[in-house]
């Protein structure tokens, strides 16, 4: 009855935001723009700044501290996946289209529009870069991080269910399984079906206008409706094959055409310029790290730019996290938590941002040094076409362009798929969830996904979901500090059975001693 209790809750709870949306999108979007833009902006975006960089120094001492040794699960456990597969997993589920819908275009819009400066200068593309590796680098995977290393210390260390509730029993006790837990998990569910199918429906839009623009299929309501059921059954297959199949091999597959695509824009694309590009740009987030993540406009009173941005991308990286943070602590059962913070938060920001610095840094070369503004007024005109513009100044376009939509639809399959496996675990509160469970969640979110997609209410839902940001960041406070509670307790424990082992030993030496002087 209490698992019943959550689910039906936290359905009920996302029927009436989607409801809210499909009859009044426009009333929907006003509402969130104002929540994120005006309230968020004003008033809190100081504590989404603290909370992003708390999560990453978080997890960097908790890496190099003396519990980075501390294995995931019993001292005997060892990863179920090697380390190729369970990065592979990781970023697939982490970053899905972000790569190739952002890849090109964030770049361009803030050298267009700077957080300070002039626009459209040599000085505004260096920042555009900077600020591109700050909003995919350790900020966004350092919320992910923190959240999966939480859960899957409580659940294979503690041996918990996998729900959050349960990781804040060592702060609130009984309570954490009261009213307040229950709350909690019903808008963990909320936050996890809203994210992905605001990202599902958004993503078709782009597929259907990238299939229109290359291939000369009409981007209409009904194709678009009939990609979002043909991906809605692939996803649910995936995931009723299982981790150790459908996820794994997707991803693995996935990893590689995307590693393919990158190495062509790599080689095609101005070669020695991008590794410019890469050097400058690495070095400029490197130096400017601890500006940008205090930087705040106090004698502004506009707060647009820095809400549309880095508020917007912290608040969606938490409620995404949700989700992310789950599928991460189910996948690495066995890891150490310093293997787990390298894996999850330090390689995935390398790997972004190789990917941002050569996709961004070709994108901006060919505006400003080969004065290619047509890619500019595309990305300005429409995002979901400007990508396949883009790869049409390469050579072998159309192959590259044909791999392009191959990984975008895996990464919505492993997205999605993991989506699936994820709140099947937390509705049946195991981490093995019945294939009814799946197929059940899989229509759920296609349900939501092609209601707001007939209404044109999935970017308001997007916007929601990032101002949803606040009230979980106060829960990932709450988890970090029942965390470092429950690991305290942990080594005090080691250290004493360790000081005992001492002191007996010492003894049993000392009576071998006299009995042998004896």
């Amino acid at each position: 009855m209490r698992k019943n209790f959550v689910v039906i809750a936290s359905l009920a709870f996302t029927a009436l935001f989607v409801g809210f949306g499909i009859v009044a999108p426009e009333k929907l979007g006003d509402v969130a723009s104002y929540i994120l833009f005006t309230f968020i902006g004003e008033y809190f975006g100081w504590f989404y700044m603290f909370v992003a960089l708390f999560f990453v120094v978080t997890c960097l001492f908790v890496a190099f501290s003396k519990y980075g040794n501390i294995r995931l699960g019993k001292d005997t456990d060892r990863p179920q996946f090697n380390t190729f597969t369970w990065i592979a997993m990781l970023y697939s589920c982490g970053l899905a289209i972000s790569l190739f819908f952002w890849g090109v275009a964030e770049p361009v819009l803030m050298y267009l529009e700077p957080p300070y400066g002039d626009g459209g200068t040599k000085e505004s593309a260096e920042v555009a870069m900077q600020y591109t590796f700050f909003h995919w680098g350790v900020h966004s995977w350092g919320t992910y991080a923190i959240i999966g290393l939480i859960m899957a210390y409580f659940q294979y260390r503690k041996n918990t269910p996998p729900l959050i509730n349960h990781t804040l029993q060592p702060l609130l006790g009984k309570r954490a399984f009261g009213a307040i837990g229950k709350f909690i998990n019903i808008l963990a569910i909320f936050a996890v079906i809203s994210g992905i199918s605001t990202s599902l429906g958004l993503g078709v839009n782009q597929m259907g206008a990238g299939f229109e623009y290359q291939y000369g299929i009409a981007n209409n309501t009904v194709n678009n409706i009939i990609l979002i059921v043909i991906l809605t059954i692939i996803f649910t297959a995936s995931a009723s094959s299982g981790i150790e199949r459908g996820i794994k091999w997707l991803s693995n597959i996935n990893i590689i055409i995307a590693l393919i695509i990158l190495a062509a824009v790599f080689s095609f694309g101005p070669t020695v310029k991008v590794l410019e590009i890469l050097f400058t740009s690495t070095g400029n987030y490197l130096n400017n790290f601890i500006d940008m993540s205090f930087h705040l406009e106090p004698f502004l009173n506009d707060y647009s730019w820095q809400a549309g941005w880095d508020f917007f991308y912290w608040g969606w990286a938490i409620s995404f996290g949700v989700f992310v943070g789950l599928f991460f602590a189910r996948i690495s059962k066995g890891r150490t938590i310093r293997e787990f913070i390298l894996g999850a938060m330090i390689v995935p920001t390398i790997a972004t941002m190789i990917w941002y610095g050569t996709f961004g840094g070709t994108a901006l070369y060919n505006i400003i040094n080969l004065g290619n503004t047509e890619l500019s007024n595309r990305i300005l005109e429409n995002m979901d076409t400007a990508l396949f513009y883009f790869l049409e100044l390469f050579p072998a376009s159309p192959i590259l362009i044909l791999m392009t939509f191959i990984s975008l639809i895996i990464f919505f399959v492993t997205s999605a798929d993991s989506t699936v496996y994820v709140l099947g675990m937390y509705s049946e509160e195991s981490t093995n969830p019945s294939n009814r469970s799946k197929i059940l969640w899989a229509m759920v979110i296609a349900g939501v996904a092609i209601a707001l997609h007939l209404t044109g209410g999935l970017t308001p839902l997007q916007t929601v979901s990032a101002a949803a940001g606040l009230p979980f960041s106060i829960v990932i406070l709450a988890m970090t500090i029942s965390f470092f509670k429950s690991l305290r307790r942990e080594t005090m424990v080691v250290d004493h059975v360790s000081k005992e082992e001492v002191a007996y030993n010492s003894e049993e030496n000392k009576a071998e001693i006299k009995k042998k002087s004896s």
